[in-house]
């Protein structure tokens, strides 16, 4: 029998369904709605997604069961970032002024992957443990 019940389950899915909401939101944005950030522009864009699938890549590790081993977990959350960052890629090949590259995927990924190692690291390591 499962230790946690179907309501509780889907709440832990909230916070992965609002950052994949959010990242779809500001990808449909035109180019011409973007801000622009002057000489720092590409640092911090670049850096949005590489944060934006870090704290994806996180939601999708603690909404999976805890029943999974934290390295299963990690793997399994990076694997969906990925295919979620693929698909914003596609998506934003159909808004006016963007573009899809293969770069940003590839930061979407390191940002993912970067938070999960830590993630899995600690959740390997942890020796705390919870009774709720």
């Amino acid at each position: 029998m499962a230790d946690v019940s179907q309501p509780a389950l889907l709440w832990r899915w909230i916070p992965a369904l609002g950052m994949m909401a959010a990242i779809f939101a500001l990808s449909s944005l035109p180019a011409d709605r973007l801000p622009f950030f002057g000489a720092y522009d590409v640092l911090i864009k670049k850096g949005a997604h590489a944060t934006g699938y870090a704290l994806l890549g996180w939601t999708y590790f603690h909404a999976l069961p805890s029943r999974l081993t934290p390295a299963y977990r990690g793997a399994l959350s990076f694997l969906m970032a990925l295919l979620f960052a693929l698909s914003d890629e596609f998506h934003q090949s159909f808004v006016r002024g963007r573009h899809s590259t293969l770069t940003d995927v590839g930061i979407d990924s390191l940002g993912a992957v970067l938070a999960l190692g830590v993630t899995t690291l600690y959740s390997s390591n942890s020796s705390s443990s919870s009774t709720s």
